[in-house]
Order: structure tokens, then C-alpha cells, then sequence
């Protein structure tokens, strides 16, 4: 599918939006996102790029209030994850098998219009770094790397949606796979982010941001 190039938002647009997101502390459990922009968020994680194109994740969208109430007691006590509109839990997958790779490039010929013989020299080199190079000891350790791309991509999308998020590594992720059933899957749990609308009375929320000046953190680099 071919797309024609989109047309720039105001600079100021895109800093605007994410000078005015936050970690929400606490969300309003009253208001809920509608469906057709749910759905571009949704679509937001699908586009998201990864290591090799392998997008070795599930996404879990849970809005069902009995399950995320029994995981707010795994979740260090935080509220966001059950007062949120939407819970999104991104799981990774702990193995990455050939025919995880197979049905990948599958996809890719199908996607293209392609052979997929034409794409053998790119399966030998994907089975020599994911099942038998160094990444091969650590899939899990990787995959959470392409999840957090996925959150930055949930997160900022949000925000220029006027839409609020909180990305949270404070949660027991054994008991998180346990009560979502994903060991069975060949998942595991890598890292959270509730969605909603900020609660009127977040403190946070007009705190001011935070961050080291530009100086002390982004360095243009000359050759020697």
C-alpha cells in the first residue's frame, strides 16, 4: 500500500502537545475515550516500528473493571491502571521460534507482492542473529526494547490527541501474567500504560515539567 506524504503540523503543535502530557496520576474513571479515536491509538501501536520488523509483542487492551481491579494490588497500589478508559498491558513475546520468522516473511511476500524465496538471504541473516546470535539469549531483554518504541509511539500520538497517559514499570509482572493467562501464551508482561482523561483534582497536572536543559543532554557531535 502506497501512501502520499502527510502534511506537517505546526511545530509548535507537536511541542505544545507534549509540554502539556504528563504521567497522570489520577485518572477520571467517568469519562472514556470514543471508539473511532480509540481505534486511531490502536492503529498507532500496529504502525509501530521494530527490531528486523519482527514485532515480536501482543498488545492486551483490558476495559473489563472486575480484571483490573484485581490487578490494582499488582500494580504497587496505583489506581491509574483501573480508573483509566483504557488499560493497555504490552506483553513480549519470551521466544522467538523460526516459525515465528517464517510466518513473518510469509506476511512480508503477501504484503509486497512478492516471492517469498526472493527474501532468503534476509531469512538466513534473521535466523543467524534472533535464533542463533547473541539476542537468542536474551529474547525477552529484547522484545521489551521494541515495546518501549511502541510507548513512546501510544504516548506521544495521546498527546496530540489531547488524550492522557502514564507509563508505568511499577507493577509484579508474574502476577500480571498469571491473572492474563500469558505464560501459556509465550508471553510475559514488559510494561503498562493506562489511557484516559486526566482527573480534575491531579496535583500533577499543573506541576511545572521537569527536564534537564537542552544543553546538558543533547550534544551535536563534529569530526575530529
Amino acid at each position: 500500500m502506497t501512501t502520499s506524504t502527510p502534511a506537517p503540523i505546526p511545530n509548535e503543535h507537536l511541542l505544545s502537545a507534549l509540554r502539556w502530557r504528563y504521567a497522570t496520576k489520577q485518572f477520571d474513571p467517568g469519562k472514556k475515550i470514543p471508539a473511532p479515536t480509540w481505534e486511531t491509538l490502536e492503529e498507532t501501536l500496529v504502525l509501530t516500528p521494530s527490531s528486523f520488523g519482527l514485532q515480536p509483542w501482543k498488545f492486551l487492551i483490558l476495559q473489563d473493571a472486575a480484571i483490573r481491579e484485581k490487578l490494582v494490588p499488582h500494580s504497587w497500589g496505583q489506581r491509574q491502571v483501573a480508573d483509566a478508559s483504557h488499560l493497555v498491558v504490552m506483553a513480549v513475546k519470551t521466544q522467538i521460534t523460526a516459525g515465528d520468522i517464517d510466518a513473518y516473511l510469509q506476511d512480508t511476500a503477501r504484503t509486497r507482492g512478492i516471492p517469498v524465496d526472493s527474501l532468503a538471504g534476509f531469512r538466513k541473516m534473521l535466523v543467524g542473529s534472533i535464533l542463533e546470535g547473541p539476542i537468542s539469549k536474551q529474547i525477552p531483554e529484547w522484545a521489551t526494547r521494541q515495546a518501549y518504541i511502541a510507548l513512546g509511539n501510544l504516548m506521544t500520538a495521546a498527546a496530540l490527541l489531547g488524550i492522557d497517559t502514564c507509563p508505568m514499570e511499577g507493577f509484579e509482572p508474574a502476577r500480571y501474567d498469571e491473572i492474563l493467562g500469558l505464560g501459556a501464551r509465550g508471553l510475559t508482561t514488559a510494561v503498562l500504560c493506562p489511557v484516559g482523561y486526566r482527573a480534575s483534582g491531579d496535583k500533577y497536572a499543573t506541576l511545572a515539567k521537569v527536564r534537564f536543559p537542552r544543553n546538558q543532554v543533547v550534544e551535536h557531535l563534529s569530526q575530529a
